[in-house]
């Protein structure tokens, strides 16, 4: 079967899966886990082209982590990151000593035990963040916090395949922790460079049209992992630094909402590969380390990870949502259990231990996390002895705007007064470099973005917006955001530009509030004037030199760089 094949099968029954998945209000990702199995060896044995599918699955994990990359701004690192630090530190440690306790009682070796321990105190980087995503909690308190956790895992991860590989190849692992580091801090400092003087002056250039930024955000995610990789770090990493990297630029939202477009797709290949690649062989004499196992990850690392947060004053819901969340066994334990194996450090009995307590903890942590909300309110009654008498207060720092303009060039910059006199949250929304460059200048809270992008409109979450103008001349978007706001949102005010009679009748009909038609408005306007001022060419005088204003404040928004020249 040749490969374009191959993916037109895999994509079918991806798509009746999810559907089954959908009918049961299972989550997709178990869904996508269980098409890997089936096109995997163990069923039909469609999956023949495993390094183009594993070029997709890190396409998939490298724009994922971007994204989530792009929402850690400098101010969300200061807020998270020493408790991140801190409490994954913890969580490693105590973590780890409690599942080597777990396999010694076993009759486990020592060494094996200790892969065991490492392995399961691993987290799905992967998993958790996509299902952050999921549920729009990237960037609640506890959603920061579980994603620097994530990313103390992923370098000890990498520390451990360091060792594993040195110990095999009989070489010193001292040395291989120092070049480690030592390229670590070079990438960082090169990025940190990079983002300060370089990026700023070549975004506004890619701004220019859609498809060059798009094309750039691609370009900068994938390629910045690719070094990283390189380098000998983790794909994760690389990615996570390419979005951190772009999070406080004025273009964040419309680069995030370009990339889902790549992630969405990619990521499925990404856990249909996964799934593929498990087995399950000889479980019945190791049946009661799996329960165990599988019982210390869904319910003795959340109880660990509460009781450090709750040990640094924060709230038993942080903590709680927190441990529900990195509850289940990394990708990466897998190989770094198969890289045991081919070491000689382990059996390869220990392989069918790791798989089972992956896809048992998988399968039920994601649901639990997805109904995260019920499971505190069940359990709350009993979770304060986690939580300090006053916890720190959970702040969720979420885009919302009461008022937005879409578009500020033209009819837009009329508009720009009254929204600032409305002395209520706002946001500008623009897709010229020139206009973002000159309002941010100006101070106006503005963002790169197209109205017509259902993603970008999401992350501005304009349904919730009071008051609504858009100057797009372009019927199609006009109406696509009518009615997009109109379905959960009835009462906000809608302001909108239509060309024809027609176009504003259909407008109306959606919900709008208003149409605005520039070429009936001017000559509107023009005859009032006449009915006021009738033939005193004095009055008309004035209003001359009020709109001459006018019009030279226009031109200096438009064209700045003739003024600045």
């Amino acid at each position: 079967m040749d490969l374009f094949t191959q993916l037109a099968v895999i994509v079918g029954i991806a798509a009746i899966v999810s559907l089954v998945m959908l009918l049961l209000r299972q989550p997709l990702i178990l869904g996508h886990i269980i098409t890997g199995i089936i096109v995997g060896p163990m069923v039909l044995h469609i999956v023949t082209a495993n390094e183009t599918i594993q070029v997709f699955a890190h396409l998939g994990i490298a724009s994922l982590l971007f994204i989530i990359g792009l929402s850690l701004r400098p101010s969300v690192l200061r807020e998270v990151g020493r408790v991140s630090l801190l409490a994954g530190l913890a969580q490693v440690i105590f973590t780890s000593l409690a599942g080597l306790i777990i396999g010694l009682s076993f009759g486990f070796s020592l060494t094996t035990s200790l892969y065991l321990a490492v392995a399961f105190t691993l987290s799905s980087t992967i998993i958790a963040t996509k299902l952050l995503q999921d549920k729009h909690d990237v960037n609640a308190l506890y959603g920061k916090i579980v994603i620097g956790m994530l990313l103390i895992q992923d370098l000890v991860a990498m520390l451990a395949v360091i060792l594993i590989t040195a110990s095999a190849a009989g070489g010193g692992t001292g040395s291989a922790l120092i070049g480690l580091g030592l390229k670590a801090v070079l990438l960082a400092a090169s990025l940190i460079l990079v983002s300060q003087y370089v990026l700023p002056a070549l975004t506004p250039v890619f701004a220019r049209s859609q498809e060059f930024l798009f094309l750039f955000a691609v370009g900068w995610g994938i390629g910045t992992a690719a070094i990283f990789y390189a380098f000998g770090l983790s794909i994760e990493l690389g990615a996570l630094a390419a979005g951190v990297a772009l999070a406080s630029s004025p273009y964040v939202f419309e680069v995030t909402a370009k990339m889902r477009l790549l992630r969405d797709f990619f990521i499925i290949m990404f856990f249909v590969l996964m799934g593929s690649q498990l087995t399950f062989v000889d479980l019945g004499s190791v049946i009661w380390p799996i329960v165990a196992y599988a019982a210390f990850v869904l319910i003795g690392n959340p109880i660990i990870i509460m009781a450090v947060m709750g040990t640094m004053g924060y709230g038993k819901r942080t903590g709680f949502l927190a441990g529900i969340s990195m509850a289940q066994v990394s990708e990466f334990s897998l190989v770094m259990v198969l890289l045991g194996i081919q070491a000689g450090h382990l059996s390869a009995t220990v392989l069918p231990i790791v798989t089972a307590v992956g896809i048992i903890t998988i399968s039920l942590s994601t649901t639990a996390v997805l109904r995260g909300d019920a499971l505190y309110r069940f359990f709350a009654p009993v979770l304060g002895i986690f939580e300090r008498r006053h916890p720190k207060s959970e702040r969720t720092v979420i885009e919302r705007y009461d008022a937005i303009l879409i578009g500020c060039h033209r009819v837009g910059n009329d508009f720009l007064p009254s929204i600032l006199k409305l002395r209520m949250p706002y946001v500008v929304v623009d897709f010229d470099p020139h206009v973002i460059a000159e309002l941010s200048h100006r101070g106006v809270h503005v963002r790169y973005g197209d109205a017509s992008d259902n993603e970008f409109l999401e992350a501005i979450n304009i349904a919730k917006a009071k008051v609504i103008i858009s100057t797009s001349p372009d019927f199609e978007t006009s109406e696509f955001l009518v009615n997009k706001v109109r379905k959960t949102n009835r009462t906000s005010v809608i302001v909108v530009t239509g060309e024809r009679i027609e176009d504003a009748e259909r407008l109306y009909a959606a919900g709008a509030s208003y149409v605005v038609m520039p070429h009936h408005v001017g000559g509107n306007y023009a005859a009032q004037l006449i009915s006021r001022y009738g033939g005193d060419d004095r009055k008309f005088a004035d209003e001359r030199s009020r709109h001459l204003e006018h019009l030279r404040e226009r031109h200096l928004l438009t064209h700045p760089l003739e003024h600045r020249a």
